[in-house]
């Protein structure tokens, strides 16, 4: 029975096709493998130009690497014969399976990639976000670390920072100081008015430009109250927030300026 076999009509037919395939499927892998280290190597370089965080282009360019080389490994097993609409179908019901059990925290993934991009602030910068105030530490893709005031680590999910209001206090370099003091109605008010000038512009910290402002803001039920706006650099904001104060304080003394506190008078009718 053997005899009958046509040997090389049977390698033409089955086993050149098939060892061709194989050749060719393998060298899809290679080459297509090639051309994504290419791909990532092209990408990262823009990345890095674009001067991204680079946890982030190490994450993009992960990511985009295994997506890539799914579909050169798609394209050599399709070049082998094996159907492979069934497969990619199989891996896109697993994504969206993947995907919704993990809503929560694509949502943290996708809020922490926006911020990389966009930088609505940096490592080092002072925020407030998600109900929290403090000095940025790390920028993760789910997860961001802040040092509060009073040297606490907090880590926010990226989707509370992104989905709210975020205050950025070190994006400029300088920064508007604004304090109201109250004097009694018994003081001169050009005399307040002027102390209040010497006190601002005796400090070296206070910026020339733009220039301060010292004017009568409310006339109060037991002050007359003046609005006082310094500028500063962003970095001395708080040291002369504080020593303004107390020096107001100790220079209305010293000029016997009274600064009243919230008082009620209370006349009692006494019926005979």
């Amino acid at each position: 029975m053997l005899e009958n076999l046509d040997i090389p009509a049977l390698v033409n037919t089955y086993v050149v096709p098939y060892a061709i395939n194989i050749v060719m499927a393998v060298a899809i892998y290679y080459v297509g493998k090639i051309v994504v280290g290419i791909v990532i190597g092209v990408v990262g370089k823009l990345l890095n130009r674009a001067e991204m965080e680079p946890m982030l282009v190490t994450f993009v360019s992960n990511l985009l690497r295994w997506i890539l080389l799914l579909f050169v490994i798609i394209a050599a097993l399709g070049q082998l014969g094996i159907e492979t609409t069934s497969l990619v179908a199989l891996l896109g019901a697993a994504g969206l399976a993947i995907g919704l059990s993990l809503q929560g925290s694509l949502q943290n993934f996708a809020s922490g990639v926006m911020l990389m991009v966009f930088r609505p602030f940096k490592s080092g910068d002072f925020v407030e976000a998600a109900g929290t105030s403090g000095i940025i530490e790390a920028i993760g893709i789910f997860t961001t670390t802040m040092r509060t005031g009073d040297n606490k680590e907090v880590i926010i999910p990226n989707g509370g920072i992104y989905g709210g209001n975020i205050i950025n206090y070190s994006a400029r370099d300088t920064r508007r100081v604004d304090m109201v003091f109250g004097c009694s109605y018994d003081a001169d008010v050009r005399e307040v008015k002027a102390l209040l000038e010497k006190i601002l512009s005796e400090d070296d910290r206070i910026l020339a430009d733009p220039a301060y402002t010292v004017a009568v803001g409310e006339l109060a039920d037991s002050s007359v109250n003046f609005i006082t706006r310094p500028w500063v650099n962003s970095a001395d904001y708080w040291a002369v927030l504080w020593d303004t104060t107390e020096r107001v304080k100790i220079e209305f003394d010293a000029a016997n300026i009274g600064i009243p506190f919230p008082q009620m008078d209370v006349h009692i009718e006494k019926d005979d």
